[in-house]
């Protein structure tokens, strides 16, 4: 058999096969690898798909007519099915991903919010959008955008700024160049995030004659760059001089696999390690060194370290505000920072010393270099923060207590009952709203993936379809998607496409009749919780009366979903059970008790900056400011 690559029958003349440019771009991605540590695996596993006028000739007929080549999956929202691809990418560990088609017009511009998603989470996604006519034979079309400064500009350019690579493909030669470069980019650990080929729909199903080598299998290697000679040292140097070191894990821990490595240079150097939201699960929470949650959501424990540390070493983190306290926790004055992490703009973050490695290959050097020193923290440091540790665990305990099986539930002991049913195997999705603070601070995550948070974009209408993904991904799982209410009125329609194709996701809705979450920030701000209750309008035009007459659960159930209401702990209990051994798309639905007179989860134990108005004459704003005065005053910029 000729290899691929080689010349066809006739000496120096390439073998062409024609096709449209859909048709090709099909060919291409389904010929598409990756491979990291042996591990080699198809890069876009499957299409999904809206079809209208600018897809349905072009990518559905390609689809149609390589089927054997790319699987589909039917979506109900645009914006949801990109959140379904991230799902599916990060439960790949960014090692595969799906394809996002849509038509031109308003089906391209809902893939905005999903892009941004995926790019600020560096979650590879591949969108095709279809385009306006590219030879404009009829000027405007159908849903095209007009810019009378710019006839090369559509809907599409929406897109750039949240796409890590954008192209428009107007000849269907262009699309060889542009498809490598999509693919280097959708493979590169330091680049990927959203990538965009948008597709004007006439170049779409126009022919051409494709070499054959275009289609040949290609495996595209993702890089475990090792530490530079000098940073390493320098890094070596930093934590051997640190009494009170902690390191902050990110999502990077994971996306590299790095968690054992993580667990061995914590044991070596009896460092603590706090994790991030992208980051929990980094180390099992009965691990010695885990201290849970840092930041604005984290533990009393990781915070009270970083607030003393004098050495905080980043592990595969962005440092955001919620992170750093806006800038307002770490609070010594010769606070170093070591930045370990593939990217170096993030690496040279913090003012901090810059280890650009990737994560599992860092902190294996690291670990070895510490260990030639026989470097470990003092063992008063360690004592201290296990009792730190042990103290957090026993208000877990209390957060999660339910002694009346008939009460009402509290939202911490929703996820106290999920936490008592679930094992290694469960993986729990949540985005936004107030369970992700409950979770930081309050979940046990018992390994490297159980723990599902997007809060690096912190998208309500995540959660359902991200679940979807994420059972793809993971099907013989345990997935749940934990959602409230506002965001399961943000979008519920994957609910079709998981009835649909018989994913078996599990869904706990929580029912709190508004923004929870925003209306405790509301109040905290001198807002006084305005527009954040789901109720009627009182006589004053404020929304102050009577909780709306909506059953959301009636919803769900009309969706194809099988409901199990829960009123009390003790219902909650079971249904939480049955849900787990259920075998078709199953929701728990509970109301959970919301009066002031109720314990919830801990406060806040550090600061997150939101501007509060300077000038206001009534009283709950003019304290808020006050406050807010005295916090920002706390901040520290590293130099």
């Amino acid at each position: 058999m000729a290899h691929p690559l080689s010349p066809g029958p006739h000496r120096g003349v390439p073998v062409t096969t024609r096709l449209t440019v859909a048709q090709a771009l099909v060919r291409f991605l389904a010929a598409q690898y990756t491979e990291r540590d042996g591990e080699r695996r198809r890069l876009i596993g499957a299409t999904w798909g809206i079809f209208g006028h600018g897809n349905v000739a072009g990518i559905g007929q390609a689809l149609v007519e390589h089927g054997d080549l790319m699987p589909y999956h039917q979506g109900r929202n645009e914006q949801a099915m990109v959140h379904a691809a991230v799902g599916y990418a990060r439960q790949s560990n960014r090692l595969s991903t799906h394809a996002v088609t849509t038509s031109i017009g308003p089906g391209a511009t809902n893939l905005v919010t999903g892009a941004a998603l995926a790019t600020v989470n560096h979650l590879p996604v591949l969108l095709l959008p279809g385009d306006v006519f590219a030879g404009r034979p009829a000027d405007p079309v159908l849903q095209q955008l007009e810019v009378p400064y710019a006839g090369d500009v559509s809907v599409n350019d929406t897109l750039r700024p949240v796409s890590r690579y954008f192209d428009r493909i107007t000849r269907p030669e262009a699309l060889i160049p542009a498809a490598l470069a999509a693919v280097r980019v959708l493979t590169d650990p330091v680049e990927t995030g959203a990538v965009t080929l948008a597709l004007p729909q006439d170049v779409q199903a126009e022919a051409y004659d494709w070499p054959e080598e275009f289609f040949a299998e290609r495996v595209w290697t993702v890089r475990r760059p090792g530490a530079d000679p000098t940073e390493l040292a320098e890094a070596v140097r930093a934590v051997r001089q640190a009494r009170r070191p902690l390191v902050i894990a990110g999502g990077g821990v994971h996306h590299s696999r790095a968690e054992e490595a993580l667990a061995e240079f914590a044991s070596v150097t009896g460092i603590p390690v706090a994790s991030t939201q992208a980051g929990k699960g980094s180390l099992a929470y009965d691990h010695p060194q885990d201290v849970g949650g840092i930041g604005h959501t984290g533990t009393a424990t990781a915070d009270e370290l970083a607030r003393a540390a004098d050495l905080v070493i980043g592990v595969g983190t962005r440092y955001t505000d919620f992170t750093t306290a806006s800038g307002t926790l770490f609070e010594q004055p010769g606070v170093r920072f070591l930045n370990l992490n593939i990217a170096p703009y993030d690496g040279h973050k913090m003012a901090g010393l810059p280890l650009v490695a990737d994560a599992r290959s860092g902190l294996g050097e690291l670990t070895e270099a510490l260990q030639m020193h026989d470097h470990r923290v003092p063992d008063t440091y360690v004592a201290a923060y296990t009792e730190g540790k042990a103290r957090w665990e026993a208000r877990v305990d209390a957060c999660f207590a339910a002694p009346d099986p008939d009460a009402v539930p509290t939202q911490p002991q929703v996820v106290g009952a999920l936490d008592a049913l679930v094992d290694e195997s469960d993986i729990i999705v949540n985005a936004a709203g107030s369970l992700p603070g409950d979770l930081h601070k309050l979940w046990r995550a018992r390994s490297r993936d159980q723990y599902h948070l997007e809060y690096g974009y912190s998208c309500m209408g995540y959660e359902i379809p991200a679940a979807l993904g994420v059972k793809l991904a993971a099907p013989h799982r345990n997935v749940w998607a934990l959602v409230g209410d506002g965001t399961y009125l943000m979008m519920p329609t994957e609910i079709v496409t998981a009835v649909q194709e018989g994913v078996a996701l599990k869904m706990v809705l929580i029912q709190n009749h508004g923004y929870a979450s925003i209306g405790g920030l509301s109040e905290s701000v001198g807002a006084e919780r305005f527009g954040t209750a789901y109720r009627h309008t009182a006589p004053d035009g404020t929304y102050t009366g009577a909780p709306l007459p909506v059953d959301l659960a009636a919803n769900a159930a009309s969706l194809g979903m099988r409901v199990l209401r829960a009123r009390t702990v003790g219902e909650l209990r079971a249904a939480l059970a049955e849900a787990r051994a259920a075998d078709t798309p199953t929701c728990v639905y509970v109301e959970t008790e919301t009066s002031d007179s109720v314990s919830g989860a801990p406060p806040a134990e550090a600061w997150w900056d939101v501007p509060v108005a300077e000038t206001a004459t009534r009283p709950s704003a003019v304290k808020a400011r006050e406050l807010y005065e005295r916090h920002r005053s706390a901040r520290r910029r590293p130099l």
